[in-house]
């Protein structure tokens, strides 16, 4: 990522985003607190915790193994009915000034296929003003900031509570089982658990509905095992149309002889 100067982007054009191939290695994906209800009903939303700092983040589950992501198919197409925000803002960013560490500066993708100089609309105009594109790019990565300090209070209060245990997956592949582990999740017994002016807390902060939608995201795990052990099974060879048509049974040929079936009942 690079940022974004008027004299360097200056002739720079953006194109909407088209396709997630810059996300297809991605098996996790940030998200925000707002956003739990929509992404709940596709995507188990966990907890990772950073070792240095101790503190978690809400990411939702793309995938199970790292750099595969089983949402984006081989052309990019995104395969389900909501992109996580953080995805979505592609080819941008907000990074931390290294000078001033409490500013904010917008990067960009020098690489992506959503920018150039011929096609799409201009990011600076003729005096090297924003322009309304590059405005509400502007505008749509300081409202997911906004929220992302939010959701770092939310998980704060979490933390504050040991709300959050860790949380173990199984994926069972052709050698056999894996753990997988790292993420965290709400306990629901040490929330029901809760001492009444600490639930009534996170009521008036507004808390609960990302509670609730992140118990419910969980019931998603076993749809990410199952699509993650089904991209693992082997394909089979697709068999030339010729060869069944020559293999399919002619009127001349005699009737297969009565005897013992060659299928096997599954176990």
């Amino acid at each position: 990522m690079t940022a974004l100067n008027r004299d360097r982007h200056a002739a720079t054009r953006v194109r909407p985003l088209t396709g997630f191939a810059h996300a297809a290695r991605l098996h996790v994906a940030g998200v925000v607190a707002q956003e739990f209800p929509r992404a709940a009903a596709l995507y188990p939303l966990v907890f990772l915790k950073d070792p240095a700092s101790a503190r978690f983040r809400p990411v939702a589950l793309l995938g199970l193994t790292e750099g595969q992501n089983l949402f984006v198919d081989e052309a990019g197409r995104w395969k389900a009915s909501y992109v996580p925000a953080t995805i979505r803002q592609y080819p941008f960013n907000l990074a931390l000034k290294e000078e001033t560490p409490a500013d904010f500066v917008v990067c960009v993708d020098e690489g992506s296929d959503c920018l150039g100089q011929e096609e799409g609309e201009p990011l600076f105009g003729s005096e090297g003003n924003p322009t309304p594109v590059l405005q509400g790019v502007v505008k749509y990565l300081t409202d997911l900031q906004q929220m992302d300090v939010q959701t770092q209070a939310f998980c704060q209060f979490l933390a504050e509570r040991d709300l959050l245990v860790p949380l173990n997956m199984q994926l069972h592949s052709g050698s056999g089982v894996k753990n997988i582990q790292g993420s965290f999740a709400i306990n629901e017994s040490l929330l029901a658990a809760l001492p009444h002016e600490q639930f009534i807390a996170m009521r008036e902060r507004g808390y609960l509905p990302a509670v609730y939608a992140h118990l419910m995201s969980l019931t998603q795990i076993e749809r990410l095992i199952q699509l993650a052990e089904d991209v693992q099974k082997p394909t089979q060879p697709q068999q030339d149309p010729a060869q069944n048509a020559a293999s399919s049974p002619k009127a001349t040929d005699k009737p297969a002889r009565k005897g013992r079936s060659t299928r096997r009942a599954k176990a």
